[in-house]
């Protein structure tokens, strides 16, 4: 395949083709509905004969997460991926992660629930990826696409986060993004790194020696509560510099908009068609796409929402995102929220009523 051949394939192929353009090294997964076709796509490519990238189906979601853990602690670019129940049973290898600050990519193609739910596209873990599953003060950088380019485009740029602050960053997408064909252009082929080039990209790799010449050991279990304080201390520290310099998102149409609709991910796209509807029949509507959920453009909704008659947040769950919007916006402006439950997808139609109905009445 030429490097700029434009190709259609589903979200879920595009983030198999993409990492084994991007150099990773290596995939630790489980298979489970609607994400299936990542690790099998990367069956089907057989990239150990080519790149090679090792290709594991583990046992479970919990061993894929810890063979991520292994092989990151020793600087590799490894990730997983799974869906909601199993990204579920991955939270404490996470924190482990964030707390032994191992870089490595987890993508999330999720699904409703709770519970194991079905297997219909929803976004109701979006608390669960940026609040943080597992247990004490971390967090996780969290990337959302829209798009099934996005979700190729981000394999890289989740690995160039994840190792430039030596912290576990996901990739947080739905089944309808997983599923659907698009037309992508997959990155060119980054060659893996050499163990030399490691080696200098990563001295606390698990190779390497401290400045006392002792081996590195990864670890999240400290028995000193000094030294885990001054460790958190450093981890919130490397947080405030992420969501100072890490912010990503995207406007359309807000500049003469009287109301805004906040949405990420697939939802974005269904608010995308019912701000063309809506304006169609003279509503001035704007939309805002967070791109990282974690960091979250707190500032930039707030200046957004100073010009604005009202926010309306559209999620495909009961009502989580909202929660930050209204942190963000703190009483300027009118916040209304918008989903659907169990798997089903909104209508275009149905969020311009609901605009209609909460806003402007």
């Amino acid at each position: 395949m030429a490097e700029q051949e434009v190709t259609l394939m589903k979200g879920n192929e595009a983030i198999a083709r993409a990492a084994i353009r991007c150099g990773v090294d290596g995939f630790f997964g489980y298979p489970i509905t609607p994400q299936s076709e990542i690790i099998e796509t990367l069956s089907l490519d057989k990239p150990w004969e080519t790149t090679g990238m090792v290709v594991v189906q583990a046992e479970s979601e919990i061993a894929s997460i810890n063979m991520v853990y292994g092989a990151a602690g020793a600087g590799k670019r490894a990730f997983t991926s799974s869906s909601s129940p199993g990204v579920a049973l991955m939270q404490e290898g996470i924190t482990y992660m964030a707390g032994a600050e191992i870089p490595g990519v987890i993508v999330n193609v999720q699904r409703g629930g709770p519970g194991l739910g079905t297997i219909q596209p929803s976004q109701s873990d979006y608390f669960q990826a940026t609040r943080g599953g597992g247990n004490g003060d971390y967090n996780t950088i969290v990337l959302a696409p829209n798009s099934v380019q996005e979700m190729a485009d981000f394999v890289d740029l989740a690995f160039e986060l994840a190792f430039k602050y030596r912290n576990p960053a996901m990739i947080l997408s739905d089944g309808v993004l997983g599923q659907m064909m698009e037309k992508v252009v997959l990155p060119p082929y980054k060659p893996r790194r050499t163990e030399e080039e490691i080696k200098k990209e990563c001295p606390w790799a698990t190779f390497g020696r401290t400045k006392d010449r002792k081996p590195n050991i990864h670890t999240s279990l400290e028995l000193t509560s000094e030294v885990q304080e001054a460790n958190n201390l450093r981890f919130q520290a490397k947080y405030k510099k992420i969501k100072e310099t890490e912010v990503r998102y995207e406007t359309m149409y807000c500049d003469d908009a009287d109301y805004v609709i906040v949405a990420f991910g697939s939802a974005a796209r269904l608010s995308d068609k019912a701000i063309q509807i809506a304006r169609e029949q003279g509503i001035k509507v704007g939309l805002f796409r967070p791109i990282t959920l974690w960091p979250f453009p707190t500032k930039e909704i707030a200046e957004l929402a100073k010009t604005k008659k009202g926010i309306l947040v559209v999620e495909i769950n009961a009502g989580q995102m909202v929660q930050d919007v209204l942190l963000a916006v703190n009483g300027a402006v009118p916040v209304e929220h918008y989903g659907r439950l169990g798997g089903i997808v909104p209508e275009p139609n149905e969020i311009v009523e609901a605009l209609k109905d909460k806003l402007i009445k």
